[in-house]
């Protein structure tokens, strides 16, 4: 296989390649197609799947296995043609056999390359890093949490709910006049301030005690999802029949006991301060890594194709399929219950795909400017803390991840470590 042609078009980060593929490879590829097709073939003289080649191609024509055969050979021909030309195919818009004959044969392909992209003042970053300090504040606020987690309800008499009460009711919804499926429940646990009900509805219940009978007025959103109640005016009879509000639990040496192996209140500060201070400093380097993120795809210039967002969002698409169907779901199921499509699906990722493209080729670029290299011992020790990291034999992971691919996530990582090394955090 060779490539005979590389013709750049008007249209940016496109290209024409002209491709041949010689006389040897395209005859195994025919074979093959022969092989796999001649089963389903019936050629009177000869049971069923036992006819010659050379019977077949006589009967309907020396190219019959062709057309099967040059499909076979497409994907291997753009590869080394593309590695020919230096440039990565991101996109193949069409295909195009010239001639073709037992020497083999050429074809055309109209293809979109990954762009050649500009970067500059990347070292020297500066990088405004949050506080990492567990002030008295942050503190009190995380005991808080998690004296909520422990709360309970407890029902209170002669007293007007509130929002952050739950108000157990018995309410019935009537348009014009009219009672309407869906809109009555008894004895339904409200939490107020949740923003779970129509808008209006909570707030008109704040201010009410626990055995009070009234009337609330609302009307439902233009983007409601039932149709026939969208903007329209509604009245809801509520019968307020308890009112539940939290009750914290003492923050003292008992509590501290039950919920920790702590003894003391003094000794669950220290420990969960410490637990606190790794948080932050967790949530910080992160967001330095975010702001540097940003930093370089800021500073990335040049026109990036549509097609290599689209892989992106669709390689995102798939993984989440996978995801879903670790958890007993497939992909149709879950878009049925969410009323969406595979469009809208993919639009959830647009965003982020848009943002790991840039990325991805801002340190690429940033790799090849600095001439970044990585050695076979890069590569093995890569191998090894993904196989750790997974709990895979490392063969295992060789298998499913080529040399070459595993290669460039360490380029791409060196140039990150690179940037964030030159980096003045303050």
């Amino acid at each position: 296989m060779a490539l005979k042609e590389c013709t750049k078009k008007e249209e940016a980060n496109s290209y024409e390649l002209v491709v041949s593929v010689d006389g040897e490879t395209f005859e195994k590829a025919i074979d093959a197609v022969y092989r796999k097709q001649v089963k389903k073939i019936n050629v009177q003289g000869f049971r069923k799947g036992k006819a010659p080649r050379r019977i077949i191609e006589r009967m309907y024509g020396a190219e019959v296995f062709y057309d099967d055969a040059m499909q076979d050979c497409y994907p291997d021909a753009l590869y080394d043609a593309a590695k020919e030309a230096d440039v990565k195919i991101v996109a193949v818009e069409s295909l195009e056999a010239v001639e073709a004959g037992k020497d083999g044969f050429t074809f055309k392909a109209q293809v979109v390359v990954e762009p050649t992209m500009e970067i500059d003042n990347y070292k020297g970053i500066e990088i405004e890093k949050k506080s990492t300090e567990v002030t008295d504040e942050i503190l009190e606020k995380e005991i808080e949490r998690v004296r909520e987690s422990k709360s309970r309800l407890v029902s209170v008499e002669d007293k007007a709910a509130e929002n952050g009460d739950t108000a157990v009711i018995d309410f019935e919804g009537f348009v014009d006049g009219t009672a309407f499926e869906g809109g009555k429940a008894e004895g339904y646990n409200l939490a107020l301030g949740s923003g779970n009900f129509i808008p209006g509805f909570e707030e008109q219940i704040v201010g009410h005690k626990a055995g009070e009978e009234f009337t609330i007025t609302v009307k439902f959103p233009e983007d409601y999802q039932a149709e026939e109640l969208k903007g329209k005016d509604a009245e809801f009879k509520i019968n307020l029949i308890e009112v539940k509000t939290k009750e914290l639990p003492e923050f003292d040496d008992e509590f501290v006991q039950d919920i920790s192996e702590k003894e003391t209140v003094d000794e669950y500060k220290e420990e969960l301060k410490e637990t606190v201070s790794k948080r932050l400093t967790e949530e910080a380097d992160k967001d330095v890594d975010e702001q540097i993120s940003n930093k370089l795809m800021e500073l990335l210039e040049g026109e990036i194709p549509e097609a290599m967002y689209e892989n992106q969002a669709n390689d995102m698409v798939r993984d989440f399929e996978m995801r879903l169907r670790s958890q007993g779901m497939d992909m149709q199921t879950y878009m049925q219950y969410m009323g969406m499509d595979v469009n809208a699906v993919k639009a959830m990722y647009r965003e982020d795909a848009e943002k790991r493209v840039k990325l991805r080729l801002a340190l690429e670029t940033i790799a090849k400017k600095e001439n970044i290299e990585v050695t076979d011992a890069d590569v093995e020790d890569e191998y090894s803390k993904m196989a750790e990291a997974y709990k895979m034999d490392v063969d295992k992971v060789k298998q499913a991840i080529p040399a070459d691919s595993l290669s460039e996530d360490v380029k791409v990582q060196k140039a990150l470590d690179l940037v964030k090394k030159s980096a003045v955090i303050k």
